[in-house]
């Protein structure tokens, strides 16, 4: 069986995460409510019977005591008072019920163990029916030198709690399952629309984008979501830029080879060759560029830079081609200044926003490093008194491929279009800004601002 239809059993055999909430929430309820029963039984109940056992048992104790220290003129009177106000009864001389195992209750149970403790032996119940169809629980107690019968009606103990709380229990049951479902329905109803949306992206679509209601980690799942299905339909869309760039970018160098090759065939010349070597140099290098921004390039660990003599070392490096392009550089800034990044990340960062103004503004350029705005940061400048660019495509240029070549330097020839996309790239790969603006009285200026310590 493939791993994909393996994959698919077993989440059809899975329970849904709804069902599972129900079950746990109503096993939840369940058990609380049996812990609740439980306790009250214990600690409240139990201690009650006792207690009300105690009182029966001193009231039966005491009414054949009195029975027997009464006039015999006055015993009905008292006997009917019993029966009206208590459900007592009393028989004279009622020999002791034995032992028959006859289990009552715990409620007549602990009756029994109090009158132990009053007459000092046990005493048994036994169940009889009157005349009228009453159920009587009988027993003798010793008073006035005579076995008195002492009958409780049964109607008097027929408070039953324990029966009572497997009632609640059974009837709680199906409020719970409806509870349960309700609160599942509303936790897993998010959950459900992100997994639609997730199988829309799994698919290849863009799904909606989620609302972001509910309680805070639901609403913080939900935006981390979005962010997520944002970035891969902004890779996607990068992608199809990018193989577009590149095989329109390749078909230019590809055609001039071609027609210098026809050529080189009826009329070979050196300079005919050295064309054709350019051509394959530009395409080598449109390739190389290309793979670095589609493999997003591998971060290295920060460190602590000083700024000042880094930012004079590449001034260094870039000087002969700069001034080969007609540019001079200049490197401002305070001595002190330190900078926590991944040194390789933002040499190619500098070095990109560098190369865009020394081929675009030939003539003075100024690399400046100064504290930003932003406290705990700062921010590396290359300043240009190029032609500049529009304020409306200062966002757009840092797209692969976007040219603005015409606008800003005629006739000194394009570059690939990916310098800035790849400076950007790598700025918000270490979580740095990076921005261009129009520079006071004329020209650019391009930036990026990076952490000046591990904490920031």
């Amino acid at each position: 069986m493939p791993r994909e239809s393996r994959l698919i059993d077993n989440v059809l055999r899975t329970r849904t995460l709804r069902l599972q909430t129900v079950r746990a929430m109503v096993v939840l309820v369940l058990a609380l409510e049996l812990a609740f029963a439980a306790t009250a039984l214990l600690f409240v109940l139990q201690p009650m019977a006792k207690r009300s056992a105690h009182d029966l048992a001193g009231l039966m104790v005491l009414s054949a005591q009195t029975w027997a220290e009464l006039p015999p003129q006055t015993r009905p009177a008292f006997e009917r008072e019993l029966q009206a106000n208590y459900r007592l009864s009393l028989r004279p001389d009622l020999p002791p019920p034995a032992d028959t195992g006859l289990v009552h209750g715990l409620y007549i149970g602990y009756v029994e163990q109090a009158l132990q403790q009053r007459v000092g032996h046990p005493l048994y119940f036994e169940r009889q029916t009157d005349a009228l169809g009453h159920v009587w629980l009988w027993t003798s107690i010793p008073a006035g030198g005579r076995e008195i019968g002492v009958g409780v009606d049964n109607s008097r103990i027929q408070t039953q709690p324990v029966r009572a709380l497997v009632v609640g229990l059974l009837l709680s049951l199906p409020l719970a399952t409806l509870l349960a479902l309700w609160w599942a329905r509303r936790i897993t109803r998010p959950v459900e629309a992100m997994e639609q949306a997730a199988a829309q992206l799994a698919q290849g679509d863009t799904p909606q984008r989620l609302l972001q209601t509910g309680p805070r980690e639901l609403v913080r799942l939900a935006a981390h979501f979005n962010q997520m299905a944002a970035r891969i339909d902004t890779l996607l869309q990068a992608r199809t830029h990018l193989l577009a760039g590149v095989s329109h970018d390749l078909r230019t160098p590809l055609a001039r080879i071609r027609l210098a090759l026809e050529l080189q065939r009826l009329q070979p010349t050196e300079a005919r060759l050295d064309q054709i070597e350019r051509d394959v140099l530009a395409m080598d290098r449109l390739i190389s560029e290309v793979l670095q921004l589609a493999r997003g390039l591998q971060a290295s660990a920060p460190q602590q830079l000083a700024l000042l003599p880094w930012l004079r070392e590449r001034a260094q490096t870039h000087a002969d081609w700069a001034r080969a392009q007609g540019a001079v550089l200049e490197v401002q800034g305070a001595p002190d200044l330190q900078a926590w990044v991944d040194v390789h990340a933002l040499q190619r960062v500098v070095d990109n926003l560098l190369a865009n103004a020394v081929h675009h503004a030939p003539g003075p350029i100024v690399l400046q490093a100064r504290p930003a705005q932003t406290a705990g940061r700062v921010r590396i400048t290359v300043l240009d008194r190029g032609p500049g660019i529009p304020s409306d495509q200062l966002d757009a240029v840092f797209e692969p491929f976007n040219r603005l070549d015409a606008a800003r330097t005629p006739g000194q020839g394009v570059g690939s279009g990916l310098g800035l996309a790849i400076a950007r790239q790598l700025a918000q790969q270490h979580g740095w800004q990076v921005g261009l603006q129009a520079r006071e009285g004329g020209g650019l200026m391009a930036w990026v601002e990076v952490p000046q310590s591990p904490s920031v």
